[in-house]
């Protein structure tokens, strides 16, 4: 299953007009993240609020992580403070895997975001947390936060983006969303062999563990013919057909 490293901003001295921070509502959104990532099965690592960027690099670098996904609001330059809006999804030039994710959340945003034309996905090599990330990495500027209107709709609509976020990063993954987990006990119903849990819900997903005949697992969700499951710590996709609910 993916694992991504979470990386809200830890810039406490940079104010929303509307009042708050950024570090404040950069991480009341990864907290609203969070129960869809969980849902869907997305693991992730998450930096903190005493951290800094440098130690948040270090941090997911130090780990093997499919996406590191930074989270933060914009500010105008001085002389424009106030004027400018829109939503700006940076990534690494020449990162294939960084500009395909940007794009895929790019593209979810122009769904909520009131202006959408004003929503891209853009190359930087002049940020940290994607020039020195090891994994393939998205720098997220939401909305402007010295912008009235920008500040107002980041802080509005807190569930609605980080539901619209984790839904592009289960499109990126290759993996069904889910809003709410189900967390119903179970127990692996086969007649020979074992379970296969596997990182998709296809056949052909690599195998993550094998599971024998009454095992118990916990069923997180459920789509067309496959479970999400949690065995023993395990995350992945197993057939429905050889697991019972109790």
């Amino acid at each position: 299953m993916p694992i991504i490293y979470l990386s809200p901003s830890t810039q406490e001295n940079n104010y929303y007009v509307t009042g708050g921070t950024e570090e404040q509502y950069m991480n009341l959104l990864a907290d609203k993240m969070v129960p869809y990532l969980d849902a869907s099965g997305i693991r992730y690592t998450r930096n903190t609020p005493s951290m800094t960027a440098a130690s948040s690099i270090a941090a997911s670098n130090a780990g093997n992580y499919d996406l590191h996904l930074a989270l933060h609001s914009n500010a105008a330059p001085e002389g424009r403070y106030g004027t400018v809006r829109g939503s700006i999804v940076f990534y690494y030039p020449g990162s294939t895997e960084g500009q395909r994710a940007a794009e895929i959340i790019a593209d979810g945003l122009k769904a909520i975001y009131p202006l959408p034309n004003l929503v891209r996905a853009e190359g930087t090599t002049a940020i940290g947390e994607v020039r020195r990330v090891r994994a393939p990495s998205v720098f997220l500027e939401l909305a402007y936060h010295d912008n009235e209107a920008d500040a107002n709709w980041i802080v509005n609509n807190l569930d609605a983006i980080a539901r619209n976020l984790v839904l592009s990063l289960t499109e990126y993954f290759g993996i069904p969303f889910y809003a709410a987990e189900l967390n119903q006990s179970a127990t692996v119903d086969v007649s020979w062999g074992v379970l296969n849990i596997r990182a998709r819900p296809n056949t052909g997903a690599p195998i993550l563990a094998q599971a024998p005949d009454g095992a118990p697992l916990t069923v997180l969700n459920r789509s067309n013919g496959w479970y999400l499951v949690d065995y023993n710590g395990t995350i992945g996709y197993a057939s429905s057909d050889f697991i019972t609910l109790t």
